[in-house]
């Protein structure tokens, strides 16, 4: 068999032909011809023992309890605002000497030959003055499967991330950086067998007729089954999953219409929103409070000027928020929808598929009847490794959208391999395809899940979101930390995702770490090992690891060998551990 990871040139591969991690062990690339075996592995790793499976639980409308974060502490916010004060004041400095000495940077920015520039001086000097400088761990170019590894292509900084060279050179990394969440992302396996042995039954020139928007027969069995699989009448799929809200709003919504917005909603639903023309009020993150006493305010004061009433008031939330690891209240929305007569908008890319007991999303989740909120949309970019997404909603509404939404109009049908493989892969999730490969998919994410974010809890680190949320945000604040994280986690084989502003707040920069079924716990062990050594390094374990709980008596936060010795399932009388 051939090698997959070496421990100080020595070769090793456990005894089940699965890919392992210890302390000191780190991967390399695998010789270019590798078993069949070998590949399904370093995609999607076999699991270890039967007793890291856990399956989520319904709440049964029960919402979840406010979550409270350890603050950064006063030395951390000071250090903070400080970092950004200096380079923000160097910059400027910069900018100054080089305007007079070097003109030839300030092209973009100056008047050439009468011609306007192209930027100001102030639009442009965040990203020349302080993007720039850490550009180098963001954007990495990969190759492959993003399955349990993934191999990014190497690259040559020059001249402060100016321009990058590539030596030709890969480097296999273990995956916390793909949204592959229940590992369908896979070269080989049910999935990929299911397309390639079907693409000749679903072939467009043998599909029977077609309408002017290119929609086959295997659109329509797809767009029925993920109208089953989310509980609505109807669904309309769509072949980008961006432009499915970008272009949703404007179908829907019309300048006297009112659009309630969680502050944290995703760009695309405020492009979406912009487009659609319709009057915006954001509310605080998850806060009913506000949100109730907005939705009375705008009822008895309607719209501006005319102060008449608007014609449709649309909350829109997200089912799991992908900056900070958190879910909507959906009970709660339920109903104040339900007591003030407005129209409920949900977006399930993060939750469908990876959320709820047989992965039916944020719905399940909590025990909410589908037919409570009006429109469900999500992607298939996700949890079924696919492209494109899809409004699920009642039957009128989708007949409508299915004469005016401009991403059908303007856009391409999805391409029948797609089709497929969010066909094959919702039915293994039902359990019709491949029968239990999609419960234990499901059980793996929400143990590794759960046993990542607890971990870096109880070893002192700051971690948004919930228990079962595949996005775990660990907060480094400080800019400087954000390329030292990212380059060390480099040096160690484990690739990440840095996320700063503008997607975040300006003082709560992270690292963003995506959790997928194709990890084993030993990867996981390997993850916190590490962890914990650059935490130590970069000063980042600012909380006082109470998210653990206390061991035997111990101060709070706990040692690594203590994390990895026990579970979240061997904590569940730990009063600290909430679900």
């Amino acid at each position: 068999m051939h090698n997959v990871l070496v421990d100080e040139s020595k070769a090793y591969v456990n005894e089940k032909d699965s890919v392992s991690f210890t302390q000191d062990k780190v991967p390399l690339l695998p010789p270019l011809e590798i078993t069949l075996a070998e590949k399904r592995e370093l995609e999607y790793g076999t699991l270890s023992n039967k007793k890291y499976l856990v399956q989520q639980k319904s709440r049964n409308l029960q919402p979840l309890k406010p979550i409270k974060f350890d603050p950064p502490g006063i030395l951390i916010s000071v250090i903070t605002y400080l970092n950004y004060l200096i380079i923000i004041t160097l910059g400027h400095l910069h900018d100054y000497i080089d305007y007079y000495l070097n003109r030839d940077k300030f092209r973009g920015i100056l008047e050439q030959n009468g011609i306007a520039p192209w930027f100001t001086t102030f639009e442009s000097f965040f990203v020349r003055r302080m993007k720039q400088r850490i550009d180098d761990c963001f954007s990495r170019p990969t190759t492959g499967v993003p399955g349990r590894f993934i191999r990014c292509i190497e690259r040559i900084s020059h001249n402060m991330n100016e321009y990058f060279t590539y030596p030709g050179t890969e480097q296999l990394c273990l995956n916390l950086s793909s949204y592959n969440y229940l590992g369908f992302a896979q070269s080989e396996g049910v999935c990929t067998e299911y397309v390639i042995n079907n693409m000749e039954k679903w072939n467009v020139s043998n599909n029977g007729p077609r309408n002017l928007l290119g929609t086959t027969l295997l659109h329509r069995e797809t767009e029925k089954l993920v109208a089953k699989f989310v509980g609505k009448e109807d669904c309309v799929i769509t072949s980008m999953g961006y432009s499915t809200n970008a272009n949703f709003f404007n179908s829907f919504l019309n300048k006297n219409c009112l659009v309630i917005s969680d502050e944290l909603n995703h760009a695309s639903i405020r492009t979406g929103v912009r487009l659609s023309g319709a009057s915006v009020k954001p509310f605080k993150h998850n806060d009913m409070k506000k949100l109730e006493n907005l939705l009375r305010e705008q009822i008895s004061e309607g719209q501006p000027k005319t102060h008449r009433p608007w014609d449709k008031i649309l909350i829109c939330v997200e089912g799991l928020f992908s900056m900070e690891g958190t879910m909507c209240n959906l009970p709660e929305l339920v109903k104040l929808k339900k007591k003030y007569k407005c129209y409920l908008f949900v977006d399930e890319a993060h939750s469908i598929g990876a959320m709820g007991p047989t992965g039916r999303g944020v719905c399940e989740y909590f025990g909410v009847d589908p037919k409570d909120v009006d429109v469900l949309m999500g992607t298939f970019t996700k949890s079924f490794g696919a492209a494109g997404g899809y409004v699920a909603a009642d039957k009128n509404l989708v007949n409508r959208l299915r004469l005016d939404l401009t991403t059908q109009n303007y856009s391409e049908a999805s391409p029948t391999p797609v089709l497929s493989q969010v066909y094959s892969s919702m039915k293994i999730i039902m359990g019709e395809l491949n029968p239990g490969d999609g419960l234990e998919r499901l059980s793996r994410i929400t143990f590794n899940s759960r046993y990542l974010r607890l971990g870096l809890q109880r070893l002192g680190f700051i971690v948004y979101g919930i228990a079962d949320s595949p996005v775990v945000p660990l907060l480094l604040y400080t800019p400087s930390k954000m390329p030292a994280f990212s380059r060390l986690m480099l040096e160690r084989n484990i690739a990440v995702v840095i996320v700063a502003y503008p997607a975040t707040p300006l003082t709560e920069s992270r690292v963003r770490f995506c959790v997928s079924a194709s990890l084993i716990k030993e990867d996981i062990d390997y993850v916190l090992r590490h962890v914990n050594e650059v935490g130590d390094m970069l000063f980042l374990k600012t909380s006082s690891g109470i998210g653990g709980g206390s061991l035997d008596g111990k101060p709070p936060r706990w040692n690594i060998e203590d994390v990895i010795a026990k579970t979240p399932e061997d904590c569940k009388d730990d009063k600290y551990f909430i679900i």
